[in-house]
């Protein structure tokens, strides 16, 4: 048998060699532990290259799966993943004992921890020249909780672990990483792969059995050749479109009630998308990570303590899922193409389709599905009050980009896809490149447009596809119309059309519409009734603003772009009203609690506060701003109190404006003002007015790195009585600020750097921190910090402004101190980690400078050490220094924790009477902090 298998490899090898095509042989013994593989392999490599070549490079991805100092390892950093960073030494894969023969001699290859193997020719290969490559060596297969490939249990999955050429290399043939991203590794080139495993396992791949033997496959590979080697069954369903039978394989099992559904919804799929692409593979290989990574987002059941709603109905779930699924592996399969290059072509094509699937089989469904009819509380339904409760599944591709837009994180479509962040890679190469796919199609007609895919794809079937080629033929079909993707593709988006102002004339409307952009680009203008009627008309953008007309004498509003069919930076300013008191204007609307904006109208978010300190007790107010759960520009906000405590009012507002260039230095340019009344002590109370401005630099979007320059300028006045005057504190004072910072919150390696100066009247002070968490295991942590700060000059009247040494000096009011003044009780041993950061309680301040290491530690479950210890140095007095130890319960890290002291400067604490009272306790109400915290890794 194995004669008869080499024996037709070498049959058909001049066929492969004459059509200048690379093939690959290969003959795999898995080992009896499921973690070897053993393989004989040979490579026709054919130069692809228009110049001659005196190396061959092959790659050698199972390299990757290192614990250190890999590109791969980098990126599941960068992902908030750290499985791969504290893996066990037999949960990694290797190549070892390679042994490679070219030309008839072997070629010795020290480095096989290397991603990339060069192969040294005696003479240049020649273009379209080939050589023949024999390979002997042993895979060491990783786990495949990693990346989804390897060892999982009792099965296999499959790719990437053989050595093979890079289908995609440029003639200087650089190096090329394994980062899991499906990546393109061998493309176009033809496969023949024999397993030699245990007879009670089954083997299935993308590739076709061969007939050969029980577990041979061959064929061209469109995508990289995949395997999947199971005890189980593998579940099969075969479908007929129009008399063309397809194989859908499933590498993981599939219940009874998925079959019963799959039967129904892939025979309406894959009839779907043959009306759109022309063609259909014979067989569609879905892996189980490929299953969950290609599935739709957002439908799934929402459980939680004893709460359990379904958003969609079982069957729709299914259709809904496995169309999101089953499409993307059409268009994989359509044509070949480099997906770190050229990957928005098939993400976008995937996404229009599914665009197509809603519009046809779910027109009225909504992006929150039957939640908001289930969610009830008393018999009401909450839910239902929020815009996000009337949006369209359709919808959803549209706002998920607008949403990392208005955070100026966005990146240009075709950015590499290595470099997308993990938001960008659906929001930027999938939504933004699919919606306008679609806003192309509508304009052009759908019915057009998608004769134009089956053609153009028809001929191009499981063939090698320019995006650039793809965009001319476009471009001419939709006779120049589509001409501005070419340019849109190439830079961050920020075209936007803002209807400003119309006039009657007859029985039309003079639209006045400025453009923001420099691309000439169609778009639709609308008017609509108050029955729900449209007038469309599709104009042509060719200025920067131009007077447009349309014809609908009793239309109540204008629309440009309605539906969010157009990737716009601003939908706000897309609708005016022609009709009452908002005409030529956008109706003001109230509401409860911050919602997905409703771009028709301006809104204004109303939603209750309830505050606490220890002088105004609890605080019952509201908040109104103008922002909802998007970010923008301008930005106001008001928060009045009732203060139960003294009977008054309390409060704060802000207001501010961000500037965002789409490409520059700085990514945000905030502007901003700020006042606040509230009281610091028990009937005495403090105001702030402030100016500030925060520049925001540029960052990468993968990166957890941020970079921040700040100015401020704050004044405070404070009521005082008579002690406070006699103990010469200030009722007047002005603080100016100025700094920079610069935090990485990546895992493993967290650091954080601030430095400032600070000044008045009568001090000058300049402050440094310096903080840095090592996870040195997997979930224990050890960090430390830094504080030095000396005053330049200091000339107050008392030690207002001093560095606090363990409590802080708030005199700007901006920690969120319970009990501003207290001096005992609980609400002294509030801490704060800012200044020297000492736990213990030691009563002094600093008032020339101080230097400060705060040590912590993780020990055992909620459980930290922690060691503080520093110098610092007052007027009049010597250096002195002082150090504290104990033990920290992490309630809720960084959030709620209780330090208790054990050994300090002052003695063995435990042993004194007061030790209830030297217990401290870090409280933080800052959900938004908190928020950001968990999302962490999300972009």
């Amino acid at each position: 048998m194995k004669k008869l298998f080499f024996g037709s490899l070498f049959l058909i090898q001049g066929i492969w060699c004459f059509g200048q095509q690379d093939s690959i042989r290969i003959s795999a013994k898995v080992s009896d532990d499921m973690l070897n593989l053993i393989v004989e392999q040979q490579i026709v490599y054919h130069n692809p290259h228009d110049v001659s070549i005196d190396k061959i490079k092959l790659l050698n991805w199972v390299a990757a799966y290192q614990n250190r100092n890999t590109p791969l390892l980098k990126r599941k950093l960068r992902d908030r993943k750290i499985d791969l960073y504290f893996a066990k030494p037999t949960e990694l894969g290797a190549l070892n004992n390679l042994h490679v023969e070219l030309d008839g001699k072997t070629k010795d290859i020290k480095n096989l921890k290397e991603e990339f193997l060069y192969l040294n020719l005696d003479q240049k290969l020649k273009p379209q020249a080939s050589k023949t490559i024999k390979l002997r060596y042993e895979v060491k297969l990783p786990d495949a909780k990693f990346t989804g490939y390897g060892l999982d249990k009792t099965d296999l999955n499959l790719k990437y672990f053989f050595i093979v050429p890079d289908s995609f290399e440029s003639q200087y043939q650089y190096p090329k990483h394994f980062l899991d991203t499906e990546q393109n590794l061998n493309s176009a080139s033809y496969w023949d792969v024999n397993f030699d495993v245990n007879e009670l396992f089954k083997v299935e791949s993308n590739l076709h059995h061969s007939g050969l033997q029980k577990n041979e496959f061959a064929g061209v590979s469109v995508n990289d050749p995949e395997f999947y080697i199971s005890l189980e069954h593998i579940d099969k369903i075969s479908v007929n479109v129009d008399e063309q039978k397809i194989d859908v394989v499933f590498g993981y099992p599939i219940t009874q009630d998925d079959r019963a559904n799959l039967e129904f919804y892939l025979s309406l799929h894959l009839k779907f998308l043959k009306k759109r692409f022309g063609q259909l593979p014979d067989k569609l290989f879905i892996s189980k990570k490929f299953s969950s990574e290609e599935k739709f987002v957002g439908i799934d059941d929402i459980k939680f303590w004893k709460f359990h709603y379904k958003l969609f109905a079982d069957p729709e779930k299914i259709d809904l899922h496995y169309f999101g699924i089953v499409s993307k592996q059409v268009i994989n399969n359509l044509f070949v193409n480099e997906k770190n290059v050229d990957h928005w072509l098939k993400n976008g094509l995937q996404t229009y389709s599914e665009f197509q699937y809603l519009k046809e089989f779910y027109p009225e469904h909504k992006l929150l599905g039957d939640l908001p009819e289930q969610a009830k509380i008393l018999g009401m339904k909450p839910l239902k009050i929020f815009h996000a409760s009337d949006l369209k599944l359709t919808e959803r591709y549209s706002l998920a980009y607008q949403y990392i837009l208005t955070q100026n994180l966005d990146q240009k479509i075709n950015e590499n896809y290595e470099n997308l962040s993990k938001f960008n890679a659906f929001a930027i190469s999938h939504f933004e490149t699919g919606i306008l796919f679609y806003f192309v199609a509508d304009q052009m007609g759908f019915a057009k447009f998608n004769s134009f895919l089956n053609s153009y794809f028809s001929d191009h079937f499981q063939k090698p596809v320019v995006a650039s080629d793809f965009l001319s033929k476009l471009e001419w079909e939709s006779g120049g119309n589509s001409r501005f993707l070419s340019s849109l593709i190439e830079e961050k988006n920020r075209v936007n059309f803002n209807l400003k102002k119309f006039t009657r004339k007859d029985d039309a409307f003079d639209v006045k519409i400025n453009k923001l952009g420099k691309y000439n680009l169609p778009f639709k203008l609308q008017a609509e009734t108050e029955s729900g009627q449209k007038e469309t008309q599709w104009q042509y953008a060719d200025s920067d603003s131009k007077i447009y007309q349309v014809k609908a004498n009793d239309a109540e509003k204008i629309i440009v772009n309605d539906d969010y069919s157009f990737p716009e930076t601003n939908f706000r300013d897309n609708y005016l009203y022609t009709k009452g008191l908002f005409s030529n204007m956008k109706r003001l609307k109230l509401k409860l609690i911050k919602d997905v904006p409703n771009p028709e109208f301006n809104e204004l978010y109303i939603s209750p506060r309830l505050s606490f300190n220890a002088y105004d007790k609890v605080m019952l107010g509201f908040n109104v701003v103008n922002k909802g759960v998007f970010d923008q520009k301008f930005v106001y906000t008001l928060t009045p109190y009732y203060s139960t405590g003294t009977g008054q009012l309390t409060g704060k507002a802000l207001v501010s404006y961000n500037i965002m260039p789409a490409d520059s230095f700085f990514r945000s340019w905030q502007i901003g003002g700020s006042a606040s009344y509230f009281h610091y002590d028990y009937d005495l109370a403090y105001q702030t007015y402030s100016f500030f401005t925060n520049l925001s630099f540029n960052k990468n979007p993968r990166s957890a790195v941020g970079r921040n320059l700040y100015f401020s300028y704050a004044h405070f006045q404070k009521d005082l009585d008579a002690k406070r005057i006699l103990a010469k504190e200030y009722g007047k004072y002005n603080l100016w600020n100025v700094g920079y910072s610069y935090n990485d919150n990546a895992l493993i390696h967290e650091k954080y750097i601030n430095t400032g100066f600070q000044w008045m009247e009568d001090f000058q002070k300049l402050s440094t921190e310096v903080f840095y968490r090592w996870e040195y295991a997997k979930n224990k942590k050890i960090s430390f910090r830094f504080f030095g700060g000396v005053f330049i000059n200091n000339n107050t009247q008392n030690d207002t402004f001093d560095y606090g040494i363990s409590k802080v000096s708030n005199y700007a009011f901006s920690y969120g101190l319970l009990g501003q003044s207290a001096t005992t009780g609980i609400l002294s041993q509030q801490y704060i980690l800012a200044e020297g950061g000492f736990k213990s309680d030691f009563k002094t301040k600093a008032n020339q400078w101080v230097t400060s290491v705060n040590v912590d530690s993780h020990i055992w479950k909620m459980f930290n050490l922690y060691a503080d210890f520093g110098l610092y140095k007052s007027k009049g007095q010597g250096v002195d220094f002082i150090w504290d130890s104990g033990v920290k319960l992490k309630i809720i890290p960084d959030f709620l924790e209780v330090y208790f002291p054990v050994q300090s400067s002052l003695g063995f604490e435990p042993a004194m009477k007061d030790y209830g009272y030297r217990i401290r306790y870090t409280l933080i109400f800052n959900l938004g902090s908190l928020l950001s915290n968990l999302r962490r890794g999300v972009y």
